[in-house]
């Protein structure tokens, strides 16, 4: 069965989708994994745009796994300001293997578009996250527009969809399974493969990859 990791074949692994998706849960479990499997691996906070989930939040932890976290200057600052990291262009030179965590809308994803040239030279995977359960993205034509927003403002291609459909802590199993017609559909539309269904790591579901749940929460 795949795992978040085997996702991560070329040297930069982007997981992107919208507000709410679980998109920086996913890129944080991706660089624990990469890291716990003895790769060098660095995280890229390149959600420039969304000021309250990002990976720069579990930027302590990820380094106590060896992760090198790549950072904007003012992430969790009151100063609100959109800005790169400073080393950013170690995603692409940095040895072993990067993830970028970026913003899910046409804004969050122009930041891609920088450095398009960069991500085709030294090679790119982009996954987009579909969360069932946010309203942005309910029904799968609407997901379909995020992600072709993403496309347009970033020049890059998306080469799988990844599952993330959940409610939190009060995810369930039976949710879980609901969701995935609609997690297909939304594969059929765009014209690219269902690479997984993540599940949280307190439930046991048949043909699912676990996740951690640890990125922070407003409530």
């Amino acid at each position: 069965m795949k795992t978040l990791k085997s996702l991560a074949t070329e040297k930069v692994t982007v997981i992107s989708g919208p507000y709410g998706s679980g998109k920086t849960n996913i890129a944080v479990n991706l660089a624990m994994q990469l890291a716990e499997s003895g790769e060098t691996t660095r995280i890229a906070d390149l959600d420039i745009v969304n000021p309250y989930f990002r990976s720069a939040d579990n930027a302590e932890m990820l380094a106590s796994l060896g992760v090198q976290t790549l950072i904007p200057e003012f992430a969790n600052t009151n100063v609100d300001i959109p800005a790169l990291p400073k080393n950013y262009q170690l995603l692409f030179t940095g040895e072993g293997k990067s993830v970028a965590d970026v913003g899910g809308d046409g804004d969050g994803a122009a930041v891609l578009g920088l450095s398009h040239d960069e991500y085709i030279e030294y090679g790119y995977k982009m996954y987009f996250v579909y969360n069932r359960y946010r309203y942005i993205t309910s029904e799968p034509e609407n997901a379909i527009e995020v992600l072709e927003e993403i496309k347009r403002a970033s020049g890059l291609e998306f080469c799988g969809i990844i599952n993330n459909s959940n409610l939190g802590k009060e995810t369930t199993a039976e949710a879980i399974k609901n969701a995935i017609p609609y997690a297909e559909r939304v594969a059929e539309l765009a014209k690219l493969p269902l690479v997984l269904t993540t599940s949280p790591d307190w439930l046991d579901i048949e043909g699912t990859v676990k996740i951690k749940d640890i990125t922070k929460k407003l409530f």
